[in-house]
């Protein structure tokens, strides 16, 4: 699993979900982002957890997110060409929600031409997780810098990303979604459904119940998802039981489901969906 058995090093940072075990089976590198709950600032994936920022949602305590510096992509990069990889390939959350991407792009100009490729997950959690895995899975197997590039782009094309939120105001504290958007439906009073989109976060279906809205989710996902053989995720904040529920319904709905995981969003996703949120992200393979 070393680094330097590897021609190309795969590196991403702390909002991509990634199941247990693999950042070591795959040897892939992971660079925090950080979260600060008041006045104390931590380290995503580290000292801060997703029950830490639900529960400061929940009290109204000041929650917001920071990216790594440039810096801390570039040392990264380096340890991996030290131990012996001749390329980096760095997989990223949507450039149009952070600066992370920018700060890893930022970090690859120290370097050679081409010697560090970053690449625009679209999106976050598992959805950039899949890419990660999928671009990990190729260097494993000694492909070359551009195919492993290839690898996490492809998978992305291939991947969708749906949620529920029972509020808005997370996302427009954040400046995730408009502040016209989120009036509304919170006059109307309806449960929204979204979607991701080229990086953005968009409305897709406003439903009057929560109940309804999961239910819709699931329809959604599935419709998505077609007949074909398809891996998914359900992602939640403080909602486990109702994840199950929408994990029971999508084996129910997706005839050829390969695996599927229920997965806690991690503390920076989670500090702009807020507590109840449930998602879903399917890939087609």
């Amino acid at each position: 699993m070393a680094d330097s058995a590897q021609r190309v090093a795969v590196v991403t940072d702390s909002t991509a979900w990634l199941p247990d075990g693999v950042t070591e089976s795959l040897g892939v590198r992971v660079v925090p982002l950080r979260v600060t709950i008041g006045a104390r600032t931590a380290t995503d994936g580290v000292d801060v957890t997703a029950d830490d920022v639900a529960i400061a949602l929940r009290a109204k305590v000041a929650v917001t997110t920071s990216r790594p510096a440039p810096a801390e992509f570039a040392a990264v990069y380096q340890s991996c060409l030290d131990a012996g990889s001749q390329r980096v390939v760095s997989v990223h959350l949507a450039a149009a929600l952070s600066g992370t991407w920018e700060s890893a792009a930022l970090a690859a100009q120290d370097f050679e031409h081409g010697v560090v490729r970053v690449v625009d997950s679209r999106s976050t959690a598992m959805a950039l997780g899949y890419a990660v895995m999928a671009a990990a899975q190729r260097a494993r197997e000694g492909a070359s810098a551009a195919e492993v590039q290839g690898a996490a782009t492809e998978t992305v094309d291939r991947t969708r990303t749906l949620f529920y939120v029972d509020s808005l105001e997370y996302l427009r504290r954040g400046g995730r979604i408009g502040t016209a958007a989120a009036l509304l439906a919170t006059s109307l009073s309806v449960k929204p459904l979204l979607q991701m989109v080229e990086g953005r976060i968009v409305p897709l279906e406003k439903v009057r119940t929560s109940t309804k809205a999961i239910a819709r989710l699931v329809q959604l996902t599935a419709a998505g998802a077609g007949d074909g053989p398809v891996d998914a995720a359900v992602h939640h904040l403080s909602a486990a039981a109702r994840a199950e529920q929408v994990a029971i319904a999508l084996r129910a709905a997706l005839p050829k489901l390969g695996e599927l995981h229920i997965a806690e969003l991690g503390p920076v996703v989670g500090a702009h969906l807020g507590p109840g949120v449930i998602g879903t992200v399917t890939v087609r393979r």
